[in-house]
């Protein structure tokens, strides 16, 4: 036998030794984090709504909530029910039966009643990001013709790693060898029964309730692109229902129930919801429970109404009695001939009559509706039936009785008889569901189907013929059959036509063998075979419960998170404190690429972390949606001190990616499954970070706005200083030539005026028209200046009072007579001119002009506060542009950095960016309990859990 060629060695960079490898590390996680983190918290922004009527979408603030169990559930049950009265009133005004128009599956033209928004796309189908990528099909067609040809020899084997394969393969290899697998462990099985396709999901280990397995079947290993099916549903199943009609047209005489609700009525469909029927079966020998989720109905109008339990808050809805059927309508491609309707009639009541006829789950009795209509309002809470493929039983009893699920490890319980007790539980404050998980490489163990869910229906302590005391377990499949080939029951001890059985038990414990689904195990041999144990707690109007929701970023290195709860109790008693995150299962396909572990430490406030009361985490990695622990307090404060790890599964789309691709593909989907993304991350307390955007381009648009106004104001106060500088350079000529004219007024008389022979009154006429001139351009420049130009053109054409140089002045000479002397050499003109109206000199002037020094003195004082004036704010303007500068700088280096890291090789693709949005639950019977967010109060406190805006701290 040859060996198999080594594994194909990853590229190699070269690495850079200018460094000490500590700095090369640094570079490393430096490179490795976002600069930015943050979270996708709303898939529409605000503008999308601005056209509707405002929706209940709070603005970011930390949801919270203290409110009796009981009072919760009633107002969403009050709701629902005047929701259905006010549907029954519009079809009877209307005279038409009720037709669901969120959920018409009649006229769902694009599938998004069956499917979910990511889909296969033929578009998508690219082999240049696999290189010479062949389909798994192929792969096995390859396979089966070697091992068919002998040309290994007899036995020959060839050993495979999957890690190598996978490179050369568009699909899940393995999906090649198994069946073709989905994202949820779902086979592939057209044209199958339910029974076969759930026998062959047994077969392969596979887990069908779990989001993922550990086979890791469920992960799209190679091309991120690539699907497990021709249709593409992301979980991988291929619905194809034939046709859908109404509850009347199906059902010769339809019945809500027959003899009440009873886990024998349950059967699996083609859908891979065997976790949710075997959450219904664990709860329907509890009428109340049952009639607390189905709270109203109106068969004649074909409208029904449920109450579920969602992210901490009770919800309602409502759906039609439209279901799809396994085959078409008879003459679906019109080419039968029947005149006389006879081989329609027939075709009807063979394929198209009773629970039979259902594509989904069905009830045993074929006039019976309420398991179809129930696990279609199911599938319409969470967005499709795509979406209600694989879970956990334990989450689905949470979701219709608003109880706490506790995981317990059935080879890990430390007090069988204290866990013998809930079981038995008379009060009726527990319910319990089972989960066979197998080694991976086997498909059924004692009869039982693994990779799959089952109910526990009844425990009891029964006394034998011997006198002994016997510990049994009555359990049910979902299937409600064994399968094909006989998978399905328990086949050990006590199973049906085992030697434990006589006349004696059979009347004690009121058996009857059969292929129904149910079959009796000893509570030894139930914890030995079962893997896990989902034990839900239930609540009534005795107990309060509050919550508290918040976001935390996530980091690489996990520790406890110094962001944490406090809880007030007020009365001593039992307290359950649930550690949750959002359910992704009603908003598929916008996941993002992190999934999320959750952890927490209950402690006295103040107290050490080493002293705490209980430290919780995952039972398994698979089942992550919530964490919990019930305990005895005492009156006080407590602190929850919540743990967070993250895994990022790169396969994924991210959210923004799925919005840009869909928006066009299927609007319709978009819309559904973004409304209900928004609803919830707006209970998530985290800032809304399309507000965020919002306020930021509002910022932006202020600073752009408000700096044009200080260029403007800058450029207007530069324009005034320019002007006030000539007006004091011209009034500083005007001092300097009336300091040389000297004025002499006579009584009576006439005004001389002694003009130096350098002064002539043509050149004064010259400096007057050029003076004259330039206030004409400012005019046009400025109104303002203009105004002020034109009020000095009117003074100076009035008489002017010029300071007298002498008080002696010879006689006046005769009108326009000029005179001309001598005074020491130089030529004076003396000009007669005639006196102005004398006018009245103020005391004010008298005592201004009798105090020349003290105006100057007080003009200097103005000039130079004015001239402070002007430098202090120039500083300030060059400071603010300075700022501005500098954070410009900041920003272009910002950018600059990111384009070098996109470019660089080493860099992630994706930089780390998880953030998760928790909530805190708090159940007791103390309606003064209460709980609130705390953050640190100092750096010092949080630097102690928090290095590098990373979590690390206790690893307990």
């Amino acid at each position: 036998m040859s060996t198999p060629p080594p594994p194909i060695p990853p590229p190699t960079t070269k690495k850079n030794y200018s460094k000490a490898p500590q700095e090369l590390i640094h570079e490393f996680w430096d490179r490795y984090f976002t600069k930015k983190p943050g979270k996708v918290t709303r898939i529409f922004p605000r503008s999308l709504y601005s056209s509707i009527l405002p929706l209940s979408l709070e603005d970011g603030q930390p949801a919270r909530s203290a409110r009796n169990a009981a009072e919760s559930y009633e107002a969403a049950a009050k709701e629902c029910r005047e929701k259905v009265q006010r549907i029954i009133k519009e079809c009877h005004r209307t005279n038409e039966k009720f037709t669901d128009p969120d959920f018409d599956i009649e006229w769902d033209l694009e599938d998004n009643c069956l499917n979910g928004l990511v889909r296969f796309d033929w578009d998508d189908w690219d082999t240049d990001d696999t290189g010479n990528a062949v389909s798994a099909d192929r792969f096995k067609r390859s396979l089966d013709t070697l091992a068919e040809s002998n040309a290994l020899g007899p036995g020959g084997t060839v050993a495979l790693d999957p890690g190598v394969v996978r490179g050369y393969i568009a699909d899940d290899p393995w999906a090649a060898l198994f069946g073709a697998w989905g994202t949820k462990g779902q086979p592939v099985t057209k044209g199958a029964t339910p029974q076969a396709q759930q026998a062959a999901a047994a077969q392969k280990g596979v887990l069908p309730h779990g989001k993922n397995s550990p086979r890791h079947h469920t992960d799209p290993r190679a091309n991120p692109k690539s699907t497990r099916s021709k249709n593409g549903v992301q979980c991988g199943e291929w619905y194809n229902p034939g046709s859908k009609h109404r509850l009347d047209w199906i059902f010769s005489s339809p019945q809500w129930t027959i003899d009440g609700y009873s886990s024998s009525d349950i059967k699996q469909g083609s859908n891979g919801d065997c976790w949710w029927l075997a959450a219904v079966a664990t709860i329907t020998h509890r009428k109340d429970l049952m009639d607390r989720v189905c709270v109203v109905r109106d068969e004649e109008v074909g409208v029904y109404g449920f109450v579920f339990y969602r992210d901490g808050e009770w919800i309602s809805v409502v759906v039609d009695d439209n279901l799809y059927l396994q085959y078409p309508d008879f003459d679906y491609y019109g080419d039968r001939y029947d005149s006389t309707g006879k081989l329609a009639r027939e075709y009807r009541k063979r394929y198209q009559t009773g629970s039979e006829a259902l594509y989904f789950a069905q009830c045993e009795d074929q006039n019976e509706t309420w398991l179809p209509i129930l696990e279609k309002a199911y599938a319409k809470v969470h967005g499709d039936y795509e979406a209600i493929s694989g879970g956990w039983s334990g989450e689905a009893v949470e979701d219709m009785t608003g109880g706490v699920t506790t995981t317990v490890a059935a080879n890990r319980v430390l007090r069988k008889d204290k866990l013998w007790k809930e079981l038995v539980n008379a009060d009726g404050e527990f319910v319990f569901a089972l989960s066979a998980i197998g080694t991976g490489w086997d498909s059924y163990k004692g009869g039982l189907a693994l990779g799959h869910a089952y109910s526990i229906l009844k425990a009891t302590e029964e006394v034998g013929e011997d006198g002994k005391k016997v510990r049994l377990v009555k359990i049910r499949n979902p299937w409600g059959q064994r399968s094909s080939d006989g998978v399905g029951e328990w086949n050990g001890p006590w199973s049906d036509g085992s030697k434990e059985w006589t006349p004696y038990w059979f009347k004690k414990l009121n058996h009857t063998f059969g292929d129904d689904g149910v079959f009796w195990m000893s509570y030894s041999d139930m914890l030995e075979t079962f893997l896990f144990i989902h034990r839900t707690r239930l609540f009534d109007e005795k107990w309060t419960v509050v919550q508290q929701w918040t976001s935390v970023s996530v980091g690489w290195v996990a520790g406890y998170l110094n962001q944490k709860f406090v809880i007030e109790v007020k009365k001593a008693g039992t307290v359950v404190v649930v550690l949750s995150q959002l359910d992704e299962r009603y908003f598929q396909g916008f996941e993002g690429q992190y999934n999320f572990s959750l952890h927490f430490l209950l402690k006295k406030e103040g107290g050490k972390d080493e002293e705490h009361i209980c430290r919780v985490r995952p039972v398994h990695q698979w089942e992550s949606r919530s964490v919990s622990c019930e305990v005895d307090l005492e009156p006080g404060r407590y602190e929850v001190l919540p743990k967070v790890t993250a895994e990022r599964c790169d396969w994924r789309d991210q959210v923004e990616d799925v919005v840009k691709k869909w928006a066009d593909k299927n609007p319709s989907k978009l819309r559904q499954v973004g409304m209900q993304y928004d609803l919830a991350h707006a209970k998530g307390g985290i800032p809304d970070e399309d507000d965020l955007i919002l306020k930021k381009k509002e910022e932006a648009k202020r600073k752009s706005e408000a700096k044009k106004l200080k260029a403007k104001e800058k450029a207007k106060r530069k324009k005034e200083r320019e002007k006030a500088k000539k007006r004091k350079e011209k009034e500083k000529k005007k001092k300097a030539a009336a300091a040389e004219v000297t004025v002499k007024v006579p009584e009576g008389g006439e005004t001389t005026v002694n003009v130096k022979a350098g002064e002539k009154k043509e050149d004064t006429d010259k400096k007057e028209e050029s003076e004259k001139s330039e206030d004409a351009v400012e005019k046009k420049e400025d109104a303002a200046a203009a105004a002020t130009t034109k009020a000095e053109e009117k003074k100076t054409e009035a008489p002017k009072t010029i300071s007298t140089a002498s008080s002696s002045a010879p006689a006046p000479p005769k009108e326009g007579q000029k005179e001309e002397k001598k005074d020491d050499g130089k030529k004076e003109e003396t000009l007669a001119i005639r006196p102005a109206p004398p006018t009245t000199t103020t005391p004010a002037a008298e005592e201004k002009e009798a105090k020349p020094d003290e105006n100057k003195a007080e003009e200097k004082k103005k000039e130079e506060e004015e001239d402070d004036s002007e430098s202090e704010y120039e500083s300030e303007t060059d400071e603010e542009e300075e700022k501005e500068k500098e954070e410009e700088e900041q920003r272009q280096k910002e950018e600059e950095e990111a384009r070098k890291l996109a470019e660089d090789e080493n860099s992630p693709s994706i930089p780390w960016n998880a953030v998760a949005v928790l909530g805190l639950r708090v159940y007791a019977q103390d309606a003064g309990v209460s709980v609130h967010l705390a953050k640190p109060k100092s750096d010092e406190e949080g630097a102690s859990l928090v290095i590098d805006s990373q979590a690390v701290g206790a690893t307990m």
